[in-house]
């Protein structure tokens, strides 16, 4: 009886997620903060998969503009993605300690260490975006770390769109389930950029793609989203051979001409072997994967000075200037999955159509 249940499943998942969004095809690029363009969404999108369009950054009328520029290049359906992290509280202590830490590397590079307010917040979920989203009424919206209190979710289902997030273990998708997603992002420890992990922060007890997805699928009724270490045809099939009802796909994009990333960061992305990648805290205060740099390896891959993101990331931006014009990758965040040398080098249309399989 179990392996019917199975069956149906995986025959049903791949035409759910394309009926969930209003899609042709289930690939789902990923919101990657500061590498997505408008031409690459809009290219996904035309494609036939879900473009992905990261806000937590931008205020509302960048935001605004942002979005409006894409819906005058495309009518298809589009993903807006935000943070929901708990706004960090000063601690003069630990911010004290971070920076006590990164003096060596200041004074090397012959700069003042001397403290200074930390800025460049990335703030969190609001009241704010829910007015931006009453007003833009996108086809998704997508979450991170979580979801917003459920006043907000409220406001959010009441525009209409599809609520999805990330989840890391098992326990986290039950909770998403049943906090009302439509969907949810099963995210492998293969994955690059931030965990999604929201409910325990043990980074020594995550989860592979390959276990976390079909227990995942097991545990919850609402289609599930494969991401992590998904760079090819491949592992697409290996999804959908999960349970799996689309993928969602990150790193493969960072080599898109489209992608908004210098070339010293895709040439060593492009180089990265999947040894070279590994968990850190170092660069914003939240267990994030990338391809292992100078300062990772000097104190990381886990700190316990940290300060709580994002605040740790605003005293290593002047050693990231004073060496990336150099060619340096040191101190540079080099967010990177494990299967970065599996994608070739298409543009966002041709990429999304080429791990569809239709093309």
């Amino acid at each position: 009886m179990k392996s019917n249940q199975h069956e149906e499943k995986m025959h049903a998942h791949p035409r759910s997620i394309t009926e969930l969004f209003g899609i042709e095809l289930p690939i789902i690029q990923a919101p990657m903060l500061g590498v997505v363009t408008a031409s690459m969404v809009v290219g996904v999108a035309e494609a036939g998969g879900l473009g992905s369009l990261p806000l937590t950054n931008l205020s509302p009328q960048a935001a605004r503009t942002m979005f409006s520029g894409i819906r005058q290049r495309t009518s298809k359906p589009v993903n807006v993605n935000f943070l929901c992290h708990e706004s960090p509280e000063s601690n003069p202590a630990s911010e004290d300690a971070w920076i006590g830490s990164l003096k060596p590397y200041y004074a090397e590079l012959g700069l003042a260490s001397d403290r200074s307010p930390l800025g460049n917040l990335v703030p969190t979920f609001g009241t704010t975006h829910c007015d931006l989203l009453d007003e833009i009424a996108p086809d998704v919206v997508s979450f991170h770390f979580g979801l917003p209190p459920k006043l907000l979710l409220e406001r959010v289902r009441k525009t209409g769109a599809k609520i999805v997030s990330s989840a890391t273990t098992v326990e986290e998708a039950v909770w998403l389930e049943k906090a009302g997603c439509d969907a949810i992002i099963a995210q492998g420890l293969e994955a690059g950029g931030h965990r999604g992990t929201f409910l325990h922060g043990k980074v020594d007890a995550q989860v592979g793609t390959m276990a976390l997805v079909p227990q995942i699928v097991d545990a919850v009724k609402v289609p599930v989203i494969a991401a992590g270490g998904i760079g090819d045809q491949r592992g697409v099939a290996a999804a959908f051979a999960l349970g799996a009802s689309a993928v969602q796909v990150g790193t493969a994009f960072l080599f898109c001409e489209e992608a908004n990333i210098s070339p010293l960061y895709r040439q060593a992305v492009r180089a990265a072997r999947p040894e070279q990648t590994l968990v850190t805290n170092i660069f914003t205060g939240r267990p994030a994967r990338v391809r292992e740099t100078r300062i990772v390896r000097e104190l990381g891959p886990i700190a316990k000075n940290v300060p709580a993101f994002p605040l740790a990331a605003a005293p290593l931006a002047p050693l990231r200037a004073a060496t990336e014009s150099n060619g340096c990758t040191d101190f540079m965040p080099l967010w990177c999955g494990q299967a970065a040398c599996l994608s070739p080098e298409l543009s966002a249309a041709a990429l999304t159509k080429w791990l569809s399989g239709s093309r």
